[in-house]
């Protein structure tokens, strides 16, 4: 089975997923990543040199390749704005929401020049985008857990959940 974190920017689907992969004793793969490596281009880079849309549709692609995999996946803070790439990962699995208040997020994501969307926006643009995907990321995903707790303790709630599939 493959499972699929979802959730805003810094709300720890990479940290919480490496542990969650090793618990479950499952590979583990950040479509972020996955992304970079293929495409030979930091996410800034692509961004600059060939726009959002085209990241969006080979973060679909990356989303869909990861699909069957017995693994965690880490998925991009939009991976799951895409209605066929969320389908494709609940068919396949389980799209587990990391749901974390706006203020954690902001605070691991304020500054980094790696998440473009968070370096070109300000708090309030990035509060609307919070609100505006916490809806999606709430109807697109089969597990809501809250992680305000420890990623030791949200990697124990994702386990939890797990057994229960």
């Amino acid at each position: 089975m493959t499972i699929f974190l979802c959730g805003f920017m810094g709300c720890g689907k990479t940290t919480v997923g490496r542990l969650a992969a090793k618990k479950l004793g499952c590979n583990f793969y950040d479509s972020d990543e996955v992304i970079v490596k293929e495409q030979q281009m930091s996410i800034p880079d692509i961004f600059a040199q060939k726009g959002e849309p085209y990241f969006r549709a080979v973060e679909a692609e990356t989303i869909k390749s990861l699909c069957g995999k017995t693994a965690v996946v880490a998925c991009g803070g939009g991976a799951m704005l895409n209605p066929d790439s969320a389908k494709a990962a609940a068919e396949s699995g389980a799209v587990i929401f990391l749901d974390v208040d706006f203020e954690t997020c902001y605070s691991r994501i304020c500054g980094d020049s790696n998440r473009p969307i968070a370096a070109a926006s300000t708090k309030e643009e990035l509060l609307q985008r919070f609100n505006a995907r916490r809806e999606i990321y709430m109807k697109h995903s089969t597990i809501c857990i809250d992680s305000s707790g420890s990623p030791i303790e949200t990697v124990e709630l994702i386990a939890d959940a797990v057994k229960r599939i």
